[in-house]
Protein backbone atom coordinates (compact mmCIF):
# COMPACT_ATOMS: atom_id res chain seq x y z
CA UNK A 1 0.00 0.00 0.00
CA UNK A 2 1.70 3.58 -1.04
CA UNK A 3 1.69 5.91 1.36
CA UNK A 4 -0.86 9.09 1.52
CA UNK A 5 1.94 11.58 1.99
CA UNK A 6 5.28 12.00 0.07
CA UNK A 7 8.16 13.43 1.93
CA UNK A 8 10.91 14.89 0.18
CA UNK A 9 13.91 17.32 1.39
CA UNK A 10 15.90 19.23 -0.47
CA UNK A 11 18.29 21.27 1.60
CA UNK A 12 16.26 23.38 4.39
CA UNK A 13 13.02 22.94 2.45
CA UNK A 14 10.56 19.87 3.25
CA UNK A 15 7.71 18.80 0.80
CA UNK A 16 4.62 17.32 1.84
CA UNK A 17 2.73 15.89 -0.69
CA UNK A 18 -0.94 14.37 -0.25
CA UNK A 19 -1.16 11.75 -2.94
CA UNK A 20 -3.88 9.79 -3.35
CA UNK A 21 -5.73 11.33 -6.00
CA UNK A 22 -7.90 8.57 -5.99
CA UNK A 23 -9.85 9.58 -2.60
CA UNK A 24 -9.40 13.44 -3.63
CA UNK A 25 -6.40 13.88 -0.69
CA UNK A 26 -9.50 12.54 1.69
CA UNK A 27 -7.84 12.84 5.39
CA UNK A 28 -9.48 10.28 6.94
CA UNK A 29 -10.64 6.78 6.88
CA UNK A 30 -6.93 6.22 6.08
CA UNK A 31 -3.45 6.45 7.75
CA UNK A 32 -3.39 9.92 6.72
CA UNK A 33 -3.18 11.56 10.11
CA UNK A 34 -0.93 9.21 11.46
CA UNK A 35 1.39 10.02 8.51
CA UNK A 36 1.50 13.53 9.00
CA UNK A 37 2.11 13.04 12.95
CA UNK A 38 5.15 10.88 11.86
CA UNK A 39 6.20 13.78 9.58
CA UNK A 40 6.28 16.38 11.54
CA UNK A 41 8.11 14.32 14.49
CA UNK A 42 10.52 13.77 11.61
CA UNK A 43 10.53 17.37 10.70
CA UNK A 44 10.89 18.54 14.73
CA UNK A 45 13.85 16.50 15.01
CA UNK A 46 15.71 17.59 11.72
CA UNK A 47 17.33 21.35 13.03
CA UNK A 48 18.11 21.58 9.34
CA UNK A 49 14.95 21.83 8.13
CA UNK A 50 13.26 25.16 8.01
CA UNK A 51 10.55 25.12 6.06
CA UNK A 52 7.65 23.45 4.82
CA UNK A 53 5.62 22.95 1.72
CA UNK A 54 2.73 21.29 1.58
CA UNK A 55 0.22 20.44 -1.53
CA UNK A 56 -1.83 17.87 -2.83
CA UNK A 57 -1.66 15.47 -6.11
CA UNK A 58 -3.89 15.78 -8.64
CA UNK A 59 -6.71 18.07 -9.74
CA UNK A 60 -7.80 18.41 -5.63
CA UNK A 61 -5.66 19.97 -2.77
CA UNK A 62 -7.52 17.85 -0.24
CA UNK A 63 -11.63 17.03 0.03
CA UNK A 64 -11.60 16.62 3.92
CA UNK A 65 -12.97 13.86 5.27
CA UNK A 66 -13.91 10.51 3.17
CA UNK A 67 -18.01 10.61 3.01
CA UNK A 68 -17.78 6.84 2.22
CA UNK A 69 -16.47 5.39 5.00
CA UNK A 70 -17.94 7.84 6.97
CA UNK A 71 -21.34 5.49 6.26
CA UNK A 72 -19.52 2.88 8.08
CA UNK A 73 -19.43 4.86 11.48
CA UNK A 74 -23.42 5.16 11.30
CA UNK A 75 -23.48 2.12 13.74
CA UNK A 76 -20.76 3.61 15.79
CA UNK A 77 -21.36 4.84 19.64
CA UNK A 78 -20.80 8.13 20.27
CA UNK A 79 -17.79 7.08 22.70
CA UNK A 80 -15.57 5.60 19.81
CA UNK A 81 -16.88 8.39 17.77
CA UNK A 82 -15.23 10.98 20.30
CA UNK A 83 -12.07 8.36 20.34
CA UNK A 84 -11.88 7.84 16.31
CA UNK A 85 -11.79 12.22 16.10
CA UNK A 86 -9.49 12.54 19.05
CA UNK A 87 -6.65 9.66 17.60
CA UNK A 88 -7.14 10.54 14.51
CA UNK A 89 -8.01 13.66 12.33
CA UNK A 90 -7.23 15.71 15.52
CA UNK A 91 -3.88 14.58 16.18
CA UNK A 92 -3.01 16.05 12.95
CA UNK A 93 -4.13 18.84 13.57
CA UNK A 94 -1.73 19.84 16.61
CA UNK A 95 0.84 18.19 15.45
CA UNK A 96 0.81 20.35 11.74
CA UNK A 97 -0.47 23.73 13.68
CA UNK A 98 2.42 23.50 16.41
CA UNK A 99 5.17 22.67 13.64
CA UNK A 100 8.32 24.66 14.76
CA UNK A 101 9.38 25.39 11.21
CA UNK A 102 7.22 27.32 8.96
CA UNK A 103 4.80 25.88 7.02
CA UNK A 104 3.45 26.57 3.39
CA UNK A 105 0.18 25.45 1.95
CA UNK A 106 0.21 25.58 -1.87
CA UNK A 107 -3.00 25.00 -2.70
CA UNK A 108 -3.52 23.45 -6.08
CA UNK A 109 -7.24 22.73 -6.14
CA UNK A 110 -10.53 22.25 -3.62
CA UNK A 111 -10.27 22.09 -0.39
CA UNK A 112 -12.92 21.60 1.16
CA UNK A 113 -13.89 20.76 4.91
CA UNK A 114 -11.09 19.53 6.74
CA UNK A 115 -9.11 19.89 3.37
CA UNK A 116 -10.00 23.64 4.06
CA UNK A 117 -8.52 23.70 7.81
CA UNK A 118 -5.68 21.69 7.08
CA UNK A 119 -4.61 25.10 5.11
CA UNK A 120 -5.52 27.04 8.30
CA UNK A 121 -2.46 24.68 10.01
CA UNK A 122 -0.29 26.32 7.63
CA UNK A 123 1.49 29.63 8.82
CA UNK A 124 0.82 30.63 4.66
CA UNK A 125 -1.44 29.60 1.94
CA UNK A 126 -0.61 30.46 -1.42
CA UNK A 127 -3.63 29.49 -3.83
CA UNK A 128 -3.87 28.13 -7.90
CA UNK A 129 -6.32 29.65 -9.77
CA UNK A 130 -8.02 26.63 -9.55
CA UNK A 131 -8.14 26.52 -5.84
CA UNK A 132 -11.68 26.96 -4.08
CA UNK A 133 -12.34 26.80 -0.07
CA UNK A 134 -15.28 26.03 1.79
CA UNK A 135 -15.96 25.42 5.04
CA UNK A 136 -18.34 22.79 4.42
CA UNK A 137 -19.39 20.17 7.32
CA UNK A 138 -23.27 22.01 7.86
CA UNK A 139 -23.97 20.79 4.75
CA UNK A 140 -23.24 17.45 5.59
CA UNK A 141 -24.76 17.79 8.76
CA UNK A 142 -21.60 17.54 11.09
CA UNK A 143 -19.63 20.33 12.70
CA UNK A 144 -15.64 21.21 12.07
CA UNK A 145 -14.17 18.07 14.03
CA UNK A 146 -10.73 19.16 13.36
CA UNK A 147 -10.64 22.42 14.94
CA UNK A 148 -11.99 24.69 11.85
CA UNK A 149 -13.83 26.50 14.50
CA UNK A 150 -10.73 28.04 16.35
CA UNK A 151 -8.75 27.67 13.09
CA UNK A 152 -10.55 29.55 10.20
CA UNK A 153 -11.51 32.65 12.85
CA UNK A 154 -8.02 33.44 13.58
CA UNK A 155 -7.07 33.81 9.38
CA UNK A 156 -10.36 35.48 8.27
CA UNK A 157 -11.98 36.87 11.59
CA UNK A 158 -14.96 35.80 13.27
CA UNK A 159 -17.39 37.05 10.58
CA UNK A 160 -16.43 35.83 7.47
CA UNK A 161 -15.60 32.36 9.37
CA UNK A 162 -19.20 32.57 10.47
CA UNK A 163 -20.33 32.83 7.12
CA UNK A 164 -18.23 29.90 5.57
CA UNK A 165 -19.38 27.93 8.37
CA UNK A 166 -23.13 28.54 8.62
CA UNK A 167 -23.39 28.63 5.12
CA UNK A 168 -20.93 25.68 4.17
CA UNK A 169 -20.60 28.05 1.07
CA UNK A 170 -17.58 27.81 -1.46
CA UNK A 171 -15.06 30.87 -1.92
CA UNK A 172 -13.13 30.89 -5.60
CA UNK A 173 -9.95 31.39 -5.19
CA UNK A 174 -9.84 34.95 -5.92
CA UNK A 175 -12.30 35.50 -2.77
CA UNK A 176 -10.21 33.70 -0.82
CA UNK A 177 -7.63 36.20 -1.41
CA UNK A 178 -10.33 39.29 -0.66
CA UNK A 179 -11.25 37.92 2.51
CA UNK A 180 -7.45 37.04 3.51
CA UNK A 181 -7.56 33.25 3.87
CA UNK A 182 -4.77 33.30 1.08
CA UNK A 183 -1.77 35.49 0.51
CA UNK A 184 -1.84 35.45 -3.49
CA UNK A 185 -3.23 33.80 -6.25
CA UNK A 186 -1.15 32.12 -8.72
CA UNK A 187 -1.45 30.37 -12.17
CA UNK A 188 -1.78 26.38 -11.77
CA UNK A 189 1.39 26.06 -13.66
CA UNK A 190 3.50 28.64 -11.16
CA UNK A 191 2.04 27.36 -7.90
CA UNK A 192 5.14 24.86 -7.39
CA UNK A 193 7.74 27.38 -8.83
CA UNK A 194 6.28 30.28 -6.94
CA UNK A 195 5.78 28.32 -3.00
CA UNK A 196 9.02 26.94 -3.80
CA UNK A 197 10.95 30.26 -4.40
CA UNK A 198 8.99 31.68 -1.11
CA UNK A 199 10.12 28.95 1.18
CA UNK A 200 13.89 29.71 -0.41
CA UNK A 201 13.93 33.09 0.57
CA UNK A 202 12.16 31.61 4.21
CA UNK A 203 15.13 28.85 4.46
CA UNK A 204 17.69 31.34 3.52
CA UNK A 205 17.59 32.86 7.04
CA UNK A 206 18.52 31.42 10.10
CA UNK A 207 16.65 28.02 11.45
CA UNK A 208 17.36 29.21 14.85
CA UNK A 209 15.67 32.57 14.29
CA UNK A 210 12.58 31.34 12.19
CA UNK A 211 11.86 28.93 14.97
CA UNK A 212 11.59 31.48 17.41
CA UNK A 213 9.89 33.57 15.32
CA UNK A 214 6.92 31.47 14.69
CA UNK A 215 6.31 30.50 18.44
CA UNK A 216 6.17 34.55 19.79
CA UNK A 217 3.73 34.74 16.53
CA UNK A 218 1.98 31.68 17.56
CA UNK A 219 1.84 32.90 21.28
CA UNK A 220 1.15 36.47 20.35
CA UNK A 221 -2.11 35.52 19.49
CA UNK A 222 -3.92 34.78 22.37
CA UNK A 223 -1.31 35.90 24.97
CA UNK A 224 -1.06 39.51 27.06
CA UNK A 225 1.35 42.13 25.68
CA UNK A 226 3.63 41.58 28.83
CA UNK A 227 3.70 38.35 28.64
CA UNK A 228 5.10 38.41 25.27
CA UNK A 229 7.31 40.86 26.24
CA UNK A 230 8.89 38.73 28.54
CA UNK A 231 9.15 35.81 26.32
CA UNK A 232 10.46 37.64 23.55
CA UNK A 233 13.61 39.26 25.81
CA UNK A 234 14.08 35.34 26.67
CA UNK A 235 13.69 34.07 23.07
CA UNK A 236 15.90 37.40 22.04
CA UNK A 237 19.11 36.51 24.73
CA UNK A 238 18.86 33.04 22.91
CA UNK A 239 19.21 34.21 19.74
CA UNK A 240 22.12 36.49 20.84
CA UNK A 241 24.09 33.73 21.61
CA UNK A 242 23.75 31.63 18.28
CA UNK A 243 26.35 31.64 15.85
CA UNK A 244 24.13 33.00 12.94
CA UNK A 245 23.35 36.05 14.43
CA UNK A 246 27.74 36.56 15.33
CA UNK A 247 28.00 35.90 11.42
CA UNK A 248 25.14 38.18 10.19
CA UNK A 249 26.49 41.12 12.64
CA UNK A 250 30.11 40.33 11.48
CA UNK A 251 29.05 40.37 7.48
CA UNK A 252 27.10 43.36 7.67
CA UNK A 253 29.99 45.12 9.50
CA UNK A 254 32.13 43.63 6.98
CA UNK A 255 29.78 44.52 3.58
CA UNK A 256 29.86 40.96 2.62
CA UNK A 257 27.15 38.37 2.35
CA UNK A 258 26.45 36.27 5.23
CA UNK A 259 26.86 32.58 5.40
CA UNK A 260 24.07 30.70 7.33
CA UNK A 261 24.90 27.29 6.60
CA UNK A 262 24.92 24.68 9.78
CA UNK A 263 22.06 24.21 11.85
Amino acid sequence: MKPFLVFQQSGAVVTLTMDAPESRNALTGGDAPQEFVDACARIADDTSVRVVVLTGAGPVFSSGGNLKHMQSLFDAPPSALRHWYRQGIQRLATALYNLEVPTIAAVNGPAIGAGCDLTCMCDIRIASENASFAESFVKVGLIPGDGGAWLLPRVVGMSKASEMAFTGDTLTAEEALACGLVSRVVPAERLMPEALALAARIAANPGTGLRLTKRLLREGQHTRLESLLEMSAAFQAVAHKTAHHVEAVNAFVEKRKPDFSGD
